[in-house]
């Protein structure tokens, strides 16, 4: 008789754990990036911080990716001892210093 009331017991003790409402972060909490889709090209993010690596991005293929970020008029592109890479930019009409580490990530200021 009292393994069932026990059993009970445990399952509504449980279920009260997994209703509760999810901590909130931290109010100096960036925000998580979003996850890329399965299958989906890494296109890199804007504003995380650059790493040093073996960087194979090709400079066509740096512009090509400023490009679809929607930076315009790229220039001055070159790949630092870090791996890199490193230019100047326009974006929403004012002129940025941009670049962009071997995962894709991109950094302007």
């Amino acid at each position: 008789m009292r393994l069932p009331l026990i059993c009970a017991a445990l399952l509504v003790g449980t279920g009260a754990v997994f209703a509760q409402a999810p901590a909130a972060p931290a109010p100096d909490a960036k925000p998580a990036a979003p996850a890329a889709k399965e299958g989906a090209p890494h296109t890199g993010a804007v504003g995380q911080a650059l790493e040093s690596g073996a960087n194979s991005f090709t400079e066509g293929q740096v512009k090509e990716r400023f490009a679809k970020m929607g930076f315009g008029e790229v220039k001055d592109l070159t790949k630092d001892e870090t791996g890199i890479w490193r230019g100047k930019a326009e974006h929403a009409g004012k002129p940025v210093t941009i670049g962009m580490d071997y995962k894709g990530n991109v950094a302007a200021q």
